[in-house]
């Protein structure tokens, strides 16, 4: 098959659905299908081959974040190049109510458009942002694929129909087999990941859980990957507990695998605005134990509490209550880190790419107007085991 995927962010700004569709191109052309990808990218000189530069994005506040987009009559002639130029049997769309190259790009397709719905949000975010365009987008997608039950329920309770649940995938032996990071798991070593100056990612509710625990657990430390002031971090904390932090900034894949793999447990204190949670899976890839919040999108990714712990949201108290049981409890760790992994065999590559394949197949079968009725048909014939 010749298959287009259209991004809405930025490729060179890191992020969980660039991430996804990176993995699910790669994953489709090891399996001999052509695939390109078009996306904003403010950094287009490094690119991939199989990528093709949909402008020059720009920054703007959406469903609670910052999303780096591109928009406008120039990216418009863009995705209208990219279509002819393509020749595709099936164009792939993410996030298409994002006012993006999502959104220009299912205006602009004449064939069968499968789009996957990342993000949950509530209706008036979609009245805010024009009720009547996000339908004229949705009647052109032939299928639609949501990478969560809220990301679903978005599509089924807001913007009418329905969706095939299809999950976020990862590559886990990427994870199990990576080098720890300093060459040897550390078992007292507190990992965090993501943009932690950012409120909702809850690196603040770390903190103060941390030095809750810091005096009974003196050999305890923390390392945190991803973007931000570090040194902003350090001035606000007890000054003898600041060489107990580590920073290493931007990590790449491999770097994410090696602290993940590195550490004794994955602390995920996120505050809210999350549908899913695929940093949770690489933890549980890495056989590192998992605490999260107790959001309802990552209640589902640790089955309710059976595949990790979880603690009552920005509560550092009920998170420093977890630390403490996880970190001290060696019996405990074992059987999470059993338990996650056989969990996160659901979420391997090698199964979630052949559930979307299936639905790329379909839809081409069914080119052409598709009514309600036969969107039905799609999401009762492709459904997958729910993990």
């Amino acid at each position: 098959m010749r298959i287009g995927i259209v991004c809405p962010y930025d490729w060179s700004v890191p992020g969980g659905v660039q991430a996804h569709i990176q993995d699910l191109a790669l994953e489709l052309m090891q399996r001999g299908h052509y695939v390109n990808v078009l996306t904003p990218a403010s950094q287009p000189e490094l690119l991939p081959q199989w990528v093709t530069d949909g402008g020059e994005p720009t920054a703007i506040s959406y469903n609670g974040s910052v999303a780096r987009i591109a928009f406008g009559f120039k990216a418009t002639r863009r995705v209208r190049r990219w279509i002819q130029e393509q020749q595709l049997d099936v164009m792939h769309v993410h996030e298409p109510l994002s006012p993006s190259l999502s959104a220009l790009a299912c205006w602009a397709g004449t064939g069968p458009i499968v789009g996957t719905f990342h993000s949950s949000m509530d209706r008036s975010r979609i009245m805010a942002a024009g009720y009547g365009i996000a339908q004229s987008v949705l009647e052109k997608i032939t299928a639609r694929i949501a990478v969560s039950e809220l990301a679903r329920n978005t599509v089924v309770q807001h913007v009418g129909g329905d969706a095939v649940l299809i999950p976020n995938g990862i590559h886990i032996k990427n994870f199990e087999s990576a080098v720890p990071l300093d060459g040897v798991r550390d078992e007292r070593l507190i990992a965090f990941l993501g943009r932690f100056e950012e409120p909702r990612k809850g690196f603040k509710v770390l903190l103060e859980a941390f030095e809750l625990i810091a005096d009974e657990l003196p050999d305890v430390r923390i390392v945190v990957a991803g973007p931000g002031d570090s040194e902003a971090v350090l001035e606000t904390m007890r000054p003898d507990l600041r060489d107990r932090i580590r920073f290493l900034g931007r990590v790449s894949d491999q770097g994410k695998a090696e602290m993940l793999r590195g550490s004794g447990v994955y602390v995920a204190p996120n505050t809210g605005g999350e549908s899913f949670g695929i940093v949770l899976l690489e933890a549980m890839a890495a056989h590192t134990p998992v605490i999260s919040s107790d959001l309802p999108a990552f209640l589902r990714v640790l089955d309710f509490g059976t595949a990790g712990v979880t603690f009552a949201n920005e509560d550092s108290a009920d998170l420093a209550r977890a630390l403490r049981e996880v970190l001290s409890t060696p019996s405990l760790r074992e059987e999470l880190v059993e338990r996650a992994f056989e969990r996160v065999q659901l979420f391997d590559w090698s199964r979630v790419a052949t559930s979307i394949i299936d639905v790329y197949e379909t839809v081409i079968a069914l080119s052409g107007p598709v009514q309600e009725d036969l969107r039905s048909q799609i999401v009762g014939r492709l459904a997958p085991e729910q993990p």
